[in-house]
Parts: structure tokens; C-alpha cells; sequence
């Protein structure tokens, strides 16, 4: 087995590590009594960890040569919290579940890129990570309808089990593949050849990641993006659930399996549109779905209204999960830093996505759901100004990039990719 084959593997299990509970959590804590506030608090603070933990979590990916086991024990935290969650309902066991899924979730993450990038090097990586995505997608496609079928037969409780056993499928995956396959050094964007020659071998400062214009402007753009975004899904399923009453794990899963769908058809075509349009183009267009988005879920809470609501989400997120990866190692490749580069992006991102559940409850509570989706939606004008008015900018960098990376080593591929 080709050790990219192994590597979807762990993409299509990790789907449910990443994404952990998800809206389904909410769901489930609301049918046990708990108000929404207090919901949004649980689902801020484990944002809030992921977003503190992305980046340590790419200095780790970058430093250690054992790579698979960063996989391991980020699935191991999965299926701790999903027997917690099993076995208490109680605030604070709940609480610390959440820790544990977000430290899983954001490890993981970055480690998957570091996998990619090390197997298949920098020309092949926006190919590789697209597929890698397109198995995620898959991996939550399938998570989302067991798990809906699970809450309709025996609960929405049994959603957790179905989390554990995907946790150890993962582990079981990532051993699949040979530790020799990952270049340690290409792993972590270094243009080295030689493996077991460590002298020599030397990643910049961390310095060059603030010296980045472009990849501060990226950031910054994202994160205005996912204060916006984040909340839609999970409120959108409570708005739905709550005005037509009862069913609500199915709305959930429906939600979900919309967005992913199109999130996984938008991943098979990223790195064909990416290289035949560019980075900024992309990722302007992803940024013009959230307000789309938010227009029709404060006008359409019914439960067809999912279709358009999760086919913006799928469009945007789904070229976003490969465009700004693919875009962070053109960047940084050769500095060493890929990984935390990778980390410190989503981790600004997720400032932005940790606020946003908390924003989006406070917002329904004060104002109704409409109101906040609106809202929501209009908080991608910070992006698309940030993008636009520096758009000059970004793209002669890229241009300038693209020359120097051309002059670099990379990993021969030629048998992965026959």
C-alpha cells in the first residue's frame, strides 16, 4: 500500500477527531436541560484552547521526527472525551471533555499537513492535501449519517461511541505507514535531501513568520472570516430545530452532510482552480460566501432551507481547507518553519472562530436568530477590505515567491504519483 493511500486513511477517521462533538454536543446538552448561554461558554472555551494550542502544536510537528505519533495521541484525547461525555453530563466533566477534543483537534490538524507535506513534498502538496480533504470531507459525510442514524434509533447520546471508534480507526491508520516515508526534514519545509545528515540543517527564527506580510494579512482576513462563520452551523441547527420541533439530530446531520458534500466536490477541483486562477482570487471568493450565507439563514429557517445555507458553507470552507494550507507552504517553504507557520494562521483563525459562538448565542438570545445571522454575515466586510485593499501587495509577493521556490529541492514523487 502506498503510504499516500494510508494517509486518506487517516484523513477519512480524522474527520471526527477534528471535528470532535460538534453541533451535535449542543444538541445534546440542550436536551438535558442546559440554556443556550451556557452552551455557547462550553463551545468557546474548547475554541479558545485549539486556538491557543494550534501553534505550539506546529512547533511540535516541526520538531519531532516521530510524526505518526502526534496522530496517536491526539486520537487517544478523542476517545477519552467521547467516554466522558458518555458517562456525565455534568458541567465541568463536559468542560474538560471539550479541552481534550479541541488539543486533539488543532494537534491533528497540523499534523496531517506535516504528514502531506513530508510524503509528497512542496510541487505535489496542493495535489495530495486537496485529496487528503476530499477523504476528510468523506470521513464526515459518513461521521454526520451514522451519527444521525444513531441519535434516531438509539439516541443522541450514541453519537460519542461512534466517535471513539473513529478515534481508534485513526490510530490503527497512521500505523500503516512506514516512519521511512515521511522525510523528516521536507516535513517540516526544509530543502535538505539527506535525512540522516542533521548538520547543516537549520530553520530560521520564528521572526520570519511576523516579517510575512502576506501570511499576517491571511490571517487576519481568516479570522474576521470565522468570527462570522463558525456559529452559523451550530445556531442554524437550533434555530431550525427550535421552530419546527423535535428531529433535531437529524436537522443537525442534514446540515452537515449538505456542507460536506459540496465542501468534498469543492476540494477535488481546489488545486486545479488555485493553480489555474491563483491564491488570491480563491481565497477572495471564499470570502464573498459568508454573506451570502448569512442572508439566507436569517430568512430561511426551514428545514429546506439547509440546502442553500450549507452550499455556501461547503463552497467556501471547502476551497479554503486546501487554499490556505497550499498557500502557507508556498510562503514558507525553506524556512523551516512550515508547521508553525500552518499553526499560527489557525490559531489567529480560531480567535476569531472562538468568539464567534459566544457572539452568535448573545445574539439570538438578545436579538433572535435572524438578527444574528445577519450580523454574522456582515462581519466578512473585515475580510474582503483586508484582501482587497492589499491586494496589490499580496499578489506581487506570491509572484516573487514562486521564483525562488523553483530553484529548491524537493521529494521525488514519481512513485506516488503514476
Amino acid at each position: 500500500m502506498k503510504p499516500t493511500t494510508s494517509l486518506l486513511a487517516v484523513s477519512f477517521f480524522a474527520a471526527d477527531v477534528q471535528a470532535g462533538a460538534g453541533p451535535f454536543l449542543g444538541i445534546y446538552l440542550q436536551a438535558h436541560g442546559w440554556h443556550a448561554d451556557s452552551i455557547g461558554t462550553i463551545l468557546t472555551v474548547g475554541a479558545i484552547v485549539g486556538m491557543l494550542v494550534t501553534a505550539p502544536a506546529g512547533a511540535l510537528v516541526d520538531a519531532i521526527y516521530h510524526r505518526r505519533l502526534v496522530v496517536v495521541c491526539a486520537s487517544a484525547l478523542t476517545i477519552v472525551a467521547a467516554v466522558v461525555i458518555w458517562l456525565s453530563q455534568d458541567y465541568w466533566p463536559i468542560m474538560s471533555s471539550q479541552i481534550a477534543t479541541a488539543v486533539a483537534g488543532s494537534t491533528m490538524g497540523t499534523a496531517l499537513m506535516g504528514l502531506t507535506l513530508g510524503i509528497t513534498g512542496r510541487r505535489n502538496f496542493d495535489r495530495q492535501y486537496g485529496r487528503i480533504q476530499v477523504a476528510n470531507h468523506a470521513g464526515n459525510i459518513a461521521a454526520a449519517a451514522l451519527s444521525g442514524a444513531a441519535g434516531w434509533w438509539f439516541g443522541i447520546s450514541y453519537v460519542f461511541v461512534l466517535s471513539a471508534i473513529f478515534g481508534v480507526a485513526c490510530i490503527a491508520s497512521v500505523l500503516l505507514i512506514p516512519a521511512r516515508a515521511v522525510h523528516r526534514h521536507y516535513a517540516r519545509g526544509l530543502a535538505h535531501e539527506d535525512e540522516k545528515d542533521r548538520s547543516q540543517v537549520r530553520a530560521e527564527r520564528v521572526r520570519v513568520l511576523l516579517h510575512n506580510r502576506p501570511l499576517l494579512l491571511l490571517a487576519i482576513a481568516l479570522a474576521a472570516f470565522d468570527l462570522g462563520n463558525s456559529a452559523m452551523l451550530p445556531l442554524y441547527s437550533l434555530a431550525v430545530s427550535a421552530r419546527h420541533h423535535g428531529a433535531a439530530s437529524q436537522i443537525t446531520a442534514a446540515n452537515i452532510v449538505i456542507s460536506q458534500v459540496v465542501m468534498l466536490i469543492a476540494a477535488v477541483y481546489a488545486y486545479r482552480i488555485i493553480r489555474r486562477w491563483g491564491f488570491w482570487w480563491v481565497i477572495f471568493a471564499t470570502l464573498l460566501t459568508l454573506p451570502l450565507r448569512g442572508v439566507a439563514a436569517a430568512w430561511l429557517t426551514t428545514p429546506w432551507g439547509i440546502v442553500p445555507v450549507q452550499i455556501f458553507d461547503g463552497l467556501g470552507s471547502g476551497l479554503l481547507s486546501v487554499a490556505v494550507p497550499a498557500l502557507v507552504v508556498h510562503l514558507l517553504h525553506g524556512s523551516g518553519r512550515v508547521n508553525l507557520g500552518q499553526g499560527a494562521v489557525k490559531g489567529i483563525q480560531a480567535a476569531g472562530g472562538s468568539l464567534s459562538p459566544l457572539l452568535g448565542g448573545w445574539l439570538a438570545n438578545r436579538f433572535g436568530f435572524s438578527t444574528a445571522f445577519i450580523v454574522l454575515g456582515s462581519l466578512s466586510a473585515i475580510s474582503l477590505a483586508v484582501w482587497v485593499m492589499q491586494g496589490v501587495t499580496i499578489r506581487r509577493a506570491f509572484d516573487t515567491r514562486r521564483d525562488e521556490l523553483d530553484k529548491m529541492a524537493d521529494v521525488d514523487t514519481s512513485a506516488l504519483f503514476q
